[in-house]
C-alpha cells in the first residue's frame, strides 16, 4: 500500500531520532535489568501492540523474553479501570494505554507511572500541558480525532454528493468534535443526524433509529470499540443501504465502504521509540507527543457495487488502496 507523507506541525527531538533511526539503542538499556512493560486496552488494540510495537521495541534493544516482559490486560471499558489498578500493582516501568477509556482510566489511576498513549488527546484529558512538553507521567501519539472526522465526512460527501442527510454513529465512551462536525456538515450543505451506541447491544437499536430518521450516509466515528466491532458494524450499515466511512484505512476490508486515518504502523512505531526513552531514564514530561504524518486511503469497490455507488474517479484516484 502506498502511504502519503505529510509535514507535522511537531518537531521530533534528537534522541527520538537516533531511537527511531536505531543509532542508540544499546546505550539506552542498564546492564541486567529487566523491564516491565504493560498495557490496557482491548484484545485487538493487545495484538497491534505484538505485531507492531513490541517487534520495534526489539530493533532497539528491548526484546521479550531477554530484558523486557510484556503484560498486557484486556477487557471492555466498564473493566478497565480494575485492570489498571491490577496493573498498577506489578510495578510496571511502562504503561501502553490505548483508546479513550483506557488513557482516562491510566491517567485517573496514577501520576507517577509512566503511560505512553494512542488516541485522544492527553491535553483534552486533562493529563498533559503541550505537546511540546507534556510535563506530567503522560506522552504517547494522538490520532487528531476531531479533525480527523471533519476530514472523513469531507471524504463521504465527496464520493456520494446526492446524499444530504449523513448520520454520525458515536461511541457513549469516546467524545468527538460533533459541533466540528456540525460546521462542516453546514459547509457542505448536508444534514447532519448523531446516534449514540454504548457497544454491541445498542447497534440494531441505533441503525433502526437512522433508517426511521432518513439517514442516507453515515460516518462510524473514531472509537477503539468500533475499530473491534468494525464487521458488525459494517455489516448493519450494508443492511441499512448506507455508504460508511471509517476511521482506519483497514476498516474498508471489513465492510465500510471509505476507510481514512493514520498509519497505525507509523504511529506504533513512535510509540516505541518514545517506551525506549523512559526504559533509557527520560522523564515521559520531557517527551513530546506526536501527531499523525502518514495517512492512508481505502475504498471498498465491493461494497458500492452492493449499494448501487458510482464512486467518482477524482475520488477513487486519491485512494492508497482499492479493494475488488
Amino acid at each position: 500500500m502506498q502511504r502519503r507523507e505529510f509535514l507535522s506541525a511537531l518537531g521530533r527531538t534528537a534522541a527520538a531520532l537516533q531511537l527511531a533511526t536505531g543509532a542508540v539503542p544499546a546505550l539506552a538499556q542498564t546492564p541486567n535489568r529487566v523491564y516491565r512493560l504493560a498495557s490496557l486496552g482491548n484484545a485487538t488494540t493487545s495484538e497491534a501492540t505484538r505485531r507492531i510495537t513490541l517487534p520495534e521495541l526489539a530493533r532497539l534493544g528491548f526484546v521479550e523474553g531477554r530484558n523486557l516482559m510484556f503484560d498486557p490486560r484486556v477487557g471492555e471499558s466498564d473493566a478497565l479501570p480494575g485492570l489498571m489498578r491490577a496493573l498498577l500493582a506489578t510495578r510496571p516501568d511502562a504503561i501502553i494505554a490505548i483508546g479513550t477509556p483506557a488513557i482516562a482510566a491510566a491517567g485517573a489511576a496514577t501520576r507517577t507511572v509512566p503511560i505512553v498513549s494512542f488516541g485522544a488527546d492527553p491535553i483534552d484529558l486533562g493529563l498533559a500541558a503541550s505537546y511540546a512538553r507534556p510535563g506530567g507521567n503522560v506522552t504517547g501519539v494522538v490520532i487528531l480525532v476531531n479533525e480527523l472526522e471533519v476530514k472523513r465526512l469531507s471524504i463521504l460527501h465527496e464520493a456520494v454528493p446526492d446524499r444530504r442527510r449523513v448520520a454520525v454513529l458515536t461511541s457513549a465512551t469516546t467524545t468527538i468534535g460533533e459541533a466540528a462536525m456540525r460546521k462542516a456538515a453546514a459547509t457542505l450543505g448536508v444534514e447532519l443526524l448523531a446516534f449514540s451506541a454504548a457497544g454491541p447491544a445498542d447497534y440494531p437499536a441505533a441503525f433502526a433509529a437512522m433508517r426511521a430518521a432518513g439517514a442516507q450516509a453515515l460516518v462510524i466515528s473514531a472509537s477503539a470499540e468500533f475499530y473491534q466491532h468494525a464487521r458488525q458494524l459494517a455489516a448493519l450499515a450494508l443492511e441499512a443501504r448506507l455508504p460508511t466511512v471509517c476511521e482506519w484505512a483497514d476498516m474498508a476490508h471489513a465492510g465500510c465502504l471509505i476507510g481514512y486515518g493514520p498509519s497505525r504502523t507509523a504511529l506504533r512505531k513512535r510509540m516505541a521509540a518514545q517506551i525506549a526513552q523512559i526504559f533509557g531514564g527520560a522523564a515521559p514530561g520531557d517527551i513530546p507527543i506526536e501527531r499523525p504524518t502518514v495517512f492512508e486511503f481505502a475504498v471498498n469497490q465491493k461494497i458500492a457495487r452492493s449499494l448501487d455507488l458510482s464512486i467518482p474517479s477524482a475520488v477513487l484516484a486519491q485512494a492508497d488502496d482499492l479493494i475488488d
